[in-house]
């Protein structure tokens, strides 16, 4: 007869699969996945503005053809 308490164990968040890692590392490792996941869940996603925007500093490409020099002043 079971007890339940295998039923209410959670499942391990790491589990190291290739060396021997000491204590102090696998705690410092702990500690960065759990504030990583605390930070992703507290902070919404930024927006980035229009003002920040980097693709609006990169020129497009130059028009091809007659007078593509010319064109590719134009504001599109």
């Amino acid at each position: 007869m079971s007890t339940g308490q295998e039923d209410t164990a959670a499942a391990p968040l790491l589990r190291v699969v290739k060396g021997d890692p000491s204590p102090e590392e696998l705690a410092a490792l702990v500690a960065v996945v759990a504030a990583h996941g605390a930070a992703s869940e507290l902070a919404p996603p930024t927006r980035r503005s229009a003002w920040g925007d980097p693709s609006l500093a990169t020129r497009p490409p130059h028009a091809h053809g007659h007078d593509g020099w010319r064109r590719s002043a134009f504001a599109r």
